[in-house]
C-alpha cells in the first residue's frame, strides 16, 4: 500500500522514520492519525525515538531485519528500545556517523560512505549480517539519501550512472530503477520510507513519481 503524508506539514518523512517489515521507528509527538496511516501502509508496530533530542530519526539510523546502526549520540535508552524489538545494534562511532545519511541495506547487502573506517564498515556487516561495499551514487557518498532499498526493489536518483546501477543491483540482489520523489525531488532516501509490504511517501509527490515508486520497490498488486 502506498500513502502520501506529511510529517506536522514536513514533506521530508524520510528523515524523520526507519522501517524493516516489522518495525518502523520514528521521531516522536505526531498525531494518532498520522501513526494510523503509517501502520497501515507499512503493516509495521510503531515505535517512537528520540536520538539524543533530534527527532532526525532517519537521518541517524539505518536498519534491516536483523539489525540496527545508530549515531554515537543515541543514549542506553534509545539503544535499548531498537533492541527490544529484536534487533542487534552497532553505534557507529566515525566522523562519519549519521548512519541514515551514509548506510544503504536490505536483507541482501549494504552499500556505505565511501569514507566510513575499515572497523565501522566490518562491524556494519557483522550488526545487519550482510555483505558490505563502499560506493557512491549519482557520485552522492551520502548513499543512504540517495535511494531506498527494500527485499523487493530499489529506487534511486535519476543521475545514478549505469554503473551504479549495476552495482546496487549486484548488491541489493533486486532489479534497480530511478525516480524522484516530492515533485521531481531527487533524494529518494528523503521522502520515501518503505517495505516490502508498502511505503510511505511525501505529499509533494506527483502521480506519476508514485507510480514509479510503486514499480520499482514491487508494490504493484
Amino acid at each position: 500500500m502506498l500513502q502520501l503524508l506529511d510529517f506536522n506539514e514536513n514533506p521530508n518523512i524520510g528523515v524523520y522514520c526507519r522501517a524493516n517489515d516489522k518495525v518502523a521507528f520514528l521521531q516522536k509527538n505526531l498525531s494518532k492519525k498520522v501513526k494510523k496511516k503509517i501502520e497501515k501502509a507499512l503493516e509495521v508496530k510503531l515505535v517512537e525515538l528520540n536520538i539524543s533530542d533530534a527527532s532526525i530519526i532517519g537521518s541517524l539510523m539505518v536498519l534491516n531485519s536483523k539489525g540496527a546502526v545508530v549515531t554515537d549520540f543515541a543514549d542506553d535508552e534509545t539503544i535499548k528500545k531498537i533492541e527490544e524489538q529484536g534487533l542487534k545494534v552497532f553505534v557507529i562511532k566515525d566522523i562519519i556517523n549519521a548512519a541514515g545519511n551514509d548506510i544503504l541495506a536490505n536483507d541482501y547487502g549494504a552499500l556505505i560512505h565511501p569514507d566510513i573506517r575499515d572497523y565501522s564498515m566490518k562491524k556494519i556487516g557483522e550488526t545487519l549480517d550482510v555483505p558490505v561495499y563502499r560506493g557512491t551514487i549519482a557520485s552522492l557518498k551520502t548513499v543512504g539519501m540517495a535511494a531506498v532499498a527494500t527485499n523487493k526493489g530499489v529506487l534511486c536518483h535519476p543521475k545514478a550512472t549505469e554503473e551504479e546501477k549495476k552495482m546496487l543491483k549486484k548488491i541489493f540482489k533486486v532489479d534497480v530503477m530511478i525516480g524522484t520523489i516530492n515533485h521531481g525531488f531527487p533524494l529518494i532516501g528523503s521522502g520515501l520510507v518503505a517495505n516490502s509490504k508498502g511505503a510511505i511517501i511525501g505529499k509533494l509527490t506527483t502521480g506519476i513519481e508514485m507510480g514509479r515508486i510503486e514499480e520499482a520497490l514491487g508494490l504493484l498488486k
